[in-house]
Parts: C-alpha cells; sequence; structure tokens
C-alpha cells in the first residue's frame, strides 16, 4: 500500500540487494518515493525492483560497486537523469570483517575503509550538489552501535564506523544552515547476512552466539527508523538514531 509523505520525491539506497538495503527501499517506495537500488548483485536488485513495482511504486536498478568512485558518481548521475532528482540518499552499503589485530589481514582493514567509509563519502559528496542546487535533501549514513563503543576483536570494523559517525556529524555542521539534513543510523545487532562474511571463526561464533541469546532487530526495524527521520517536517533533522535489540546489553 502505496501512501504519499514521499510523494515526488527520489531516494537512493545503496547496499539495497538484501537486508536493511532492500527493507528500506520497500519502505521509501511505500511511501511514494521513486527509489533508485544500487548494489553489486543485479538479480537481486531486478527482482525487488519488481516487486515494488507490482505494489504501485517506481524503482530503478543501477548496478554499482561502492568501492569505485566512478561507479559511485555515475551512480548518482544515473538516478538523477532518470528519476529527475536526488531527494533522499541512503548510505548503507558496507561490510564487517571481524578479526583480532594481532592476525588481522590488512587488505580486510582496506576493503572496509574503502566500502564503509570512503564509498560513502563520495556518495554523499556527488549527492550533495544535486541537492545543494534544489536546497533540500537528505543524507541518511548507516553506521553502527560499533561506530559509539570499541569492542575487542572489532578494530577494524570500529575504526570504518566511527569514521561514518565523525563524517556525518562533520558534514551535518557543514549544511547546518540549508534544508539539507544528515542523520546517522547506528543499528546494534541486526539479522541480516553481513555476519556470513566474518574471516575470523572464534569471532564469528561470538556473534552467532550472540545472536541466539537474544531476538535481533529486523532490517524492517532499521527500515522504519529511517523513514522516520526523512518524513520529519523540514525544520527537524534527526542527527542520531542508536538502535538495540531490548536485550543487548552491549
Amino acid at each position: 500500500m502505496v501512501s504519499d509523505a514521499l510523494e515526488g520525491d527520489v531516494a537512493l539506497v545503496t547496499g539495497a540487494s538484501s537486508g536493511i538495503g532492500a527493507a528500506t527501499a520497500r519502505a521509501l517506495a511505500e511511501e511514494g518515493a521513486a527509489v533508485a537500488l544500487a548494489a553489486r548483485r543485479e538479480e537481486r536488485l531486478e527482482e525487488l525492483a519488481d516487486g515494488i513495482k507490482s505494489d504501485g511504486g517506481e524503482a530503478l536498478v543501477v548496478p554499482t560497486d561502492a568501492t569505485d568512485e566512478e561507479q559511485v558518481r555515475e551512480m548518482v548521475e544515473e538516478t538523477v537523469e532518470e528519476l529527475g532528482t536526488l531527494d533522499v540518499l541512503v548510505n548503507n552499503a558496507g561490510v564487517m570483517l571481524l578479526e583480532p589485530v594481532a592476525e588481522a589481514d590488512p587488505e580486510n582493514w582496506q576493503r572496509m575503509l574503502d566500502l564503509n567509509v570512503q564509498g560513502l563519502m563520495v556518495a554523499s559528496q556527488a549527492a550533495l550538489g544535486h541537492m545543494q542546487e534544489q536546497g533540500s535533501g537528505d543524507i541518511v549514513n548507516l553506521s553502527s552501535v560499533a561506530g559509539r563503543k570499541a569492542y575487542a576483536g572489532s578494530s577494524g570494523y570500529n575504526a570504518s564506523k566511527f569514521g561514518v559517525t565523525a563524517f556525518s556529524e562533520a558534514l551535518r555542521e557543514e549544511v547546518a544552515d540549508s534544508d539539507i539534513r544528515v542523520t546517522t543510523i547506528e543499528p546494534g545487532a541486526v539479522d541480516t547476512e553481513l555476519a556470513e562474511h566474518i574471516p575470523d571463526e572464534d569471532q564469528k561464533e561470538q556473534i552467532e552466539g550472540m545472536m541466539d541469546e537474544m531476538e535481533p532487530l529486523r532490517p524492517e526495524d532499521i527500515a522504519r527508523s529511517i523513514r522516520f527521520a526523512v518524513t520529519q517536517p523540514t525544520h527537524v533533522d534527526i542527527n542520531e538514531l542508536l538502535i538495540r535489540p531490548t536485550r543487548q546489553e552491549l
């Protein structure tokens, strides 16, 4: 059922092929936004787009490697060219490669920095020009509870997510004299594919054990929070949302 809170708006969601990204794309489409879907897995994006369209929404598939600066800038330009504008950017693409410092592969650190931070920063910069020209817009950046609290075994991921949180606040201050809003979303434990890619088996088992001991958040829980932030009146900027499962202690 499509409502009209975002009728006429265009939203671009990265990491839209699964999890929080896919749920967010559906939630924004339900509010009336035309949604550009970006990720590497084109087949999954096409399936998501078909579902949105069958529910009465509008969706554009934009296959993108968010670690490639040229592709990220082209992603933004294609969204504007095909859908006419860009009102909401949700930087959701990310990876969590947990390893102790002494045993970590520096290539995994670099991968997290390239995707979680650099890709997000480039997308924000590319979108910002369009939003400044039209005088409004929302940039929503996915950080994490790991962007507030450091954990043993999570140093590289912590560094990337602390970076997202810091970048987002600096950007918010830079555009505070306009109607461009910046929101940082900081999820705790969410039932997504993220943990499947953890290279360290001890860290992977620890995360899986933590998830088994509680009812984790669902991607739709985070999507509702993003929808809440971007549907506020123009003078209201939800700067940060830290969202944990009720039974998550840390």
